[in-house]
């Protein structure tokens, strides 16, 4: 990895409406036997998770886009925003952020949102460490970005990760999964309640972990027990 980089000098992009890309929006798709499906458009997108990067090893090859892959620009791979777009990345443990432009796919390692370019994973504080907490908010090129609803930054110690393993309309299924978890003594287990498009549902998570390693191995355990893979939540 080259050595830290000055992005004092690096101008962010600004956001502008851009014809889709020829390659890269195929909807649906499938990745390791997982499915994605693109969304429209990036307006009104606004999702908590897990934040990792990539750099040189990558540095000038093809995106999913068929755009070169500059580290040295503020860019960034989702599977799911239409190809380009723009967003505005947050890293929730120090409140740094930065406007990427999103023209590639990935990433597809189980538990991540998003993965910035070299760039702007220094520029919001992920590089080194190489993950972070993030808020992914997706940017209306026709809106100020002034305009743009301030993300809320978790100051009360460490953002929490939680796995959310299911979620219930049926209070006892809720139970009987939570009891199934408690017993393979993965974490504190909890059941909260909660409206979901208008539904009334019950969500077990596993959490707060204390780190995405963490997250990584239990996510994987409750992928061993046969179960679906958790949904990750930042709160």
């Amino acid at each position: 990895m080259p050595p830290p980089l000055d992005v004092s000098k690096l101008v962010e992009p600004v956001p502008k409406a851009e014809p889709r890309s020829l390659y890269g929006n195929k909807s649906p798709y499938t990745v390791r036997g997982q499915t994605y499906r693109v969304l429209p458009s990036a307006r009104g997108y606004d999702e908590r998770g897990i934040a990792s990067f990539y750099g040189n090893k990558f540095h000038g090859y093809k995106t999913s886009s068929l755009e070169n892959y500059d580290m040295y620009a503020f860019s960034a791979a989702s599977t799911t925003l239409p190809l380009p777009s723009y967003a505005r990345v947050t890293n929730l443990e120090n409140g740094k952020s930065v406007i990427v432009r999103v023209n590639d796919r990935g990433p597809f390692h189980d538990n991540r949102l998003i993965d910035l370019s070299y760039a702007a994973a220094v520029k919001i504080g992920v590089w080194p460490k190489g993950t972070g907490l993030v808020e992914v908010r997706g940017i209306d090129p026709g809106q100020p970005l002034q305009e743009l609803p301030p993300p809320v930054v978790v100051t009360s110690g460490h953002p929490g990760i939680y796995l959310q393993v299911g979620a219930f309309a049926d209070a006892e299924n809720a139970e009987r999964l939570a009891r199934r978890l408690r017993q393979a003594d993965l974490g504190e287990v909890q059941v909260n309640e909660a409206m979901v498009n208008g539904r009334h549902v019950r969500r077990v998570r596993i959490g707060p972990l204390a780190s995405v390693d963490r997250a990584d191995q239990v996510s994987a355990r409750i992928e061993g027990m046969g179960l679906p893979r958790p949904q990750v939540a930042v709160d």
